[in-house]
């Protein structure tokens, strides 16, 4: 079975030509993130600067979402994805001639700005608000309905993969200079635009043709009547919005657990390197039936290991905590996924997946902010607590304001 699973999923060309482009291209824009930040607190030794690099990137995001859904359903998925990845190709040349510049002519001059980190970090929100709605629109039509669980947690693998090594092969490069990270960076870009290139799948003609308000809100009018999706979405963006506990972790590292930057450095990735064991798991062990009530429980579990982390005073007791935080958030992510791309017909998953871009996005910018207001009002364990109680409240309510998802047994309604 397990064999038989993998197989079938390397036997999909085109999924896995997929699978390596979004792999090589997550993996390059976490090297760029690690760079840019690093640059931009060098010129300016403000943490402000560094949140503006994060705003800057998600205000495009929130701004386009809607036209960008919009374009992902009327247009080929792969040319925007392709595209997208070549434009994040060009970011990465800028700032290593840039950099290069900087460093030969004037280690001050102009080459190398704030402003201009700030416009490339708009650029890049950019290329990310229209790859993102077509990339999670695109994986449904390269496996069959059956296989798409396996195929959601096989991609989430490559992912998280990417995401705990992106920002080491970064970091480790940073030492050579940062015009080798971006030349790295622009490199993988490349190989990620090629391997999307070559995809191959049907796509059927949008009945939307024309540019209209309807057609742009399609997507919000879509989720709000499809009471299983709404509350999929829905679960996520609160989960995430009270649980999050990422922006709180150097606190944690230095006054709570005493362990300096190295342990801030292993807190960082637990919940990556949880997620990475869940999703290779789920890979192999896809999760058949019972799925609403098991993201549910998954979301519960959630809550429950972030109020375990604020309340540890143990280094291995919040590694672990924080590993299983990602390992149950990934168990939601993939159910989710699943039964959102399941349930919406093909014309209108790129304006879902936007308007699921934008909760996800938003759900982890303002859960930062949740998480630094409510410190400073009740301190960092009791943000996190307070955070962790308020998933679990989260995961109980909406049991019961969403029976329909609760109740929910197979990915697809229309299984059998």
């Amino acid at each position: 079975m397990v064999k038989n699973t993998f197989r079938a999923l390397f036997a999909e060309r085109a999924f896995m030509r997929f699978w390596f482009a979004r792999l090589a291209g997550t993996a390059a824009s976490q090297m760029l993130m690690v760079a840019v930040g690093w640059q931009m607190y060098e010129l300016t030794n403000q943490a402000w600067d560094l949140g503006l690099v994060g705003l800057y990137q998600f205000a495009p995001a929130l701004l386009l979402a809607l036209p960008a859904g919009y374009v992902a359903d009327r247009f080929s998925r792969v040319r925007i994805v392709t595209a997208c990845l070549l434009l994040q190709c060009v970011v990465a040349v800028l700032l290593c001639v840039a950099s290069l510049q900087t460093s030969a002519a004037n280690p001050h001059g102009e080459w190398m700005s704030r402003n201009g980190l700030l416009t490339i970090s708009i650029l890049l929100g950019v290329s990310r608000a229209f790859q993102m709605p077509a990339q999670q629109a695109l994986i449904a039509k390269l496996v069959s309905p059956a296989l798409l669980p396996q195929a959601m947690a096989f991609s989430a693998s490559g992912l998280q993969a990417a995401i705990i090594a992106g920002p080491a092969l970064g970091g480790a490069l940073f030492v050579a200079g940062a015009a080798t990270v971006y030349a790295s960076c622009a490199a993988l870009f490349v190989v990620g635009a090629l391997c999307a290139a070559t995809i191959h799948y049907f796509r059927s003609d949008s009945s939307d043709n024309v540019l209209t308000v309807e057609s742009l809100l399609a997507g919000v009018s879509f989720i709000a009547n499809r009471k299983v999706v709404l509350g999929a979405i829905s679960l996520d963006l609160f989960a995430v919005l009270l649980g999050g506990a990422a922006a709180l972790l150097p606190i944690f590292a230095r006054d709570i657990l005493h362990v300096g930057a190295w342990g801030l450095g292993l807190l960082r990735g637990a919940p990556a390197v949880g997620a990475l064991v869940v999703s290779i798991a789920l890979t192999r062990w896809p999760l058949r039936r019972q799925v609403g009530s098991k993201m549910l429980i998954a979301v519960g579990c959630f809550g429950l290991a972030t109020l375990a982390f604020g309340l540890s005073t143990n280094f291995w007791v919040s590694l672990i905590a924080l590993a299983v935080t990602g390992g149950t958030d990934m168990v939601n992510v993939v159910i989710r996924q699943t039964l959102v791309q399941l349930e919406t017909p093909d014309e209108m998953r790129g304006r879902v997946s936007a308007v699921n871009s934008v909760f996800i996005g938003a759900s982890n910018q303002l859960g930062e902010f949740e998480s630094g207001a409510t410190a400073a009002w009740l301190g960092p364990v009791g943000s996190v607590v307070l955070g962790g109680v308020g998933t679990i409240v989260i995961a109980a309510l909406w049991w019961r304001l969403f029976p329909a998802l609760a109740r929910r047994d197979l990915m697809s309604s229309e299984q059998k």
